[in-house]
């Protein structure tokens, strides 16, 4: 089919359309790599806006010798590898049964389930409900935020996409309920499973706020605890004065720190996007 030049038109300005509003969103995290490329003086007088002024890696320099930063990658890599495989371990668990029709009782939880997305105890009481589970440190952050009820829905709806012949032809060979899940249902769920590892890890990754609170060891902070700590240092300084050296300041410094904070789910994103494409549609259809 030839398109018109109507048609040629259209395309040409939805493709500039887009290409404007991709580097108007990819603008913020280029800014913030020159930025820690560039001296502070240059991005305290503002010259900073396409490109490195004065280029020097110092405050990368001054941040591979904090020991903050290799034990809060540590701890992040931690957290986010554990905490995920724990929580795709229950979002199965309990997206398995509650996909099935015929189990007892599945439509009630199901409600429940769906309930707790909308109506929510709010932050205080979950404090304090996680400090008498005692649910602190690192293994309370892990546990405490171990399912996103979002999460579950996603994998059900998948689930149940799942051709019923299979599941029964496997029943009638003498297959059990595990063997059904583990040789037919989770195969045939990859894409599903790669995004929602994908939507738990950067989650867990990116994830500070419960982190902060939760944990009182320095020892055992992520990154991000790290990074938040340094950001509001750095307003105080500010407040009182800058502080600079000749190659980095200290908000040179904290640009270099979120560069090294986004470097991993960067490298992983580009493994799992052949399902995340496919993934992102589940639940999308209903048949």
């Amino acid at each position: 089919m030839i398109a018109s030049k109507g048609d040629k038109i259209y395309t040409a300005i939805i493709g500039v359309f887009l290409t404007v509003i991709a580097l108007l969103t990819l603008y913020p995290f280029w800014y913030v790599l020159i930025a820690s490329l560039s001296s502070g003086k240059a991005v305290a007088e503002g010259s900073v806006y396409l490109y490195p002024i004065q280029t020097t890696f110092g405050a990368y320099k001054e941040l591979i010798f904090k020991p903050e930063i290799w034990s809060g990658y540590a701890n992040s890599i931690f957290i986010t590898v554990v905490g995920t495989v724990i929580s795709m371990t229950l979002t199965i668990c309990g997206a398995y049964p509650l996909s099935k029709t015929y189990f007892k009782g599945g439509k009630t939880i199901n409600f429940l389930v769906v309930f707790t997305m909308w109506f929510q105890a709010g932050m205080i009481p979950t404090y304090l409900n996680f400090i008498e589970l005692g649910l602190r440190n690192t293994w309370g952050v892990i546990i405490g935020l171990a399912l996103n009820t979002f999460n579950v829905i996603l994998m059900i709806n998948f689930f149940r996409g799942v051709p019923k012949a299979l599941e029964e032809a496997a029943t009638i060979d003498g297959a059990t309920d595990l063997q059904v899940l583990t040789k037919i249902f989770l195969p045939l769920s990859k894409p599903a499973l790669a995004t929602i590892s994908l939507f738990y890890g950067v989650s867990r990754w990116n994830g500070y706020f419960w982190s902060m609170i939760l944990i009182r060891d320095e020892n055992k902070y992520p990154l991000n605890v790290w990074l938040k700590s340094w950001i509001v240092e750095n307003n105080m300084v500010n407040e009182v004065g800058s502080k600079m050296t000749a190659t980095y300041s200290a908000e040179t410094f904290i640009y270099a720190t979120i560069i090294i904070a986004v470097v991993p789910m960067m490298i992983l994103y580009p493994f799992v996007q052949k399902y995340f494409v496919q993934g992102v549609m589940v639940g999308a259809v209903k048949e």
